[in-house]
């Protein structure tokens, strides 16, 4: 069963369209990336799932039934916002978080320590949220969306704002849910972290899915291009469907940019160039990436007019 099914998923404010006809679904052990530009409706999509907004039209579900109360305790939230109680503790505040997901006070104390402890804030366990830097605040924020250890964890645009070190230990936490079996989606539109740690990802232009897949199918959307060095008649070889001269290196060598047919590889061109005696120095294959897709397939148009902090 999956942990999160999403049908036919349409939300509207007013004349806009912020979500449009979504469907997807996340697996045990999945990490799932959800990307878009800004006004995209991610924000809004997550807080559909989370029941803090409700569809116009389709249909969730979390654990096989539709997101209320009951399923609370089941999923760990990371919010774009943050925001922890200032005279609060760490510890207390991580406690308070994990009794709202239906944890004792002391499993959720128990399990709070753990968390600092690997965060390294065990001897800040009883330090005011107000009395931290940002870099610990976030931590303890971290540590109150995982103490319930969630089966569907959701983190919403999660490295906004994390200096490099914090970022590193928040893809490890993430690594480490999915590893435990939580279904982990998270937002962003920063494509390197979702290169490095998705399974598969979405993409979403203004409420609609664009793309939907693995990481190398979505790089399969673009064909890869070769940087070569090479003298004349490597654009005449089968396979490249066109190739620019970047420069002239003297003695009838140049440098070119291959485009690759669609269906061919560079494994079958350089072997057609070896066959037809095409002289090289270089042949590097460059495959799209990640980031290259999504700007062909979702672009840089302005987003969709939203409502403020609903369609984002």
């Amino acid at each position: 069963m999956s942990i999160l099914e999403v049908r036919n998923l349409t939300k509207r404010f007013a004349d806009v369209r912020a979500v449009d006809d979504l469907s997807f679904a996340v697996e045990p052990g999945e990490i799932f990336g959800f990307l878009g530009g800004n006004g995209a409706g991610k924000t809004t999509t997550l807080r559909m799932v989370l029941d803090i907004i409700r569809p116009t039209s389709g249909n969730i579900a979390v654990l096989g039934s539709a997101p209320d109360r009951r399923n609370t305790g089941a999923i760990g939230f990371l919010p774009e916002e943050r925001g922890l109680y200032a005279n609060m503790s760490a510890i207390d505040v991580i406690g308070y978080f994990g009794q709202l997901k239906r944890m004792s006070a002391a499993d959720a104390r128990a399990h709070g320590m753990e968390l600092l402890a690997r965060f390294d804030l065990a001897d800040r366990a009883k330090a005011k949220i107000g009395e931290m830097s940002k870099g610990m605040a976030q931590k303890v924020q971290l540590a109150c969306a995982l103490v319930n250890r969630p089966q569907l964890l959701i983190l919403d645009e999660p490295f906004s704002g994390l200096d490099p070190v914090n970022q590193g230990l928040l893809e490890d936490e993430i690594l480490r849910a999915a590893k435990g079996g939580a279904a982990v989606v998270f937002s962003t539109h920063v494509m390197q972290h979702a290169e490095r740690l998705c399974d598969r990802i979405l993409l979403l232009r203004k409420g609609s899915k664009r793309f939907e897949g693995t990481i190398d199918e979505a790089r399969d959307q673009l064909p890869a291009t070769i940087d070569a060095i090479a003298r004349d008649g490597i654009a005449d070889v089968a396979g490249v469907s066109s190739a620019r001269r970047k420069a002239d290196l003297g003695e009838g060598w140049h440098e070119w940019a291959l485009d690759l047919a669609p269906g061919a590889s560079a494994e079958a061109v350089l072997e057609r160039c070896t066959a037809q005696g095409v002289a090289l120095r270089r042949f590097e294959e460059r495959r799209a990436t990640l980031h290259d897709v999504f700007v062909h397939l979702v672009g840089a148009d302005p987003a969709a007019p939203a409502t403020p902090k609903e369609a984002a």
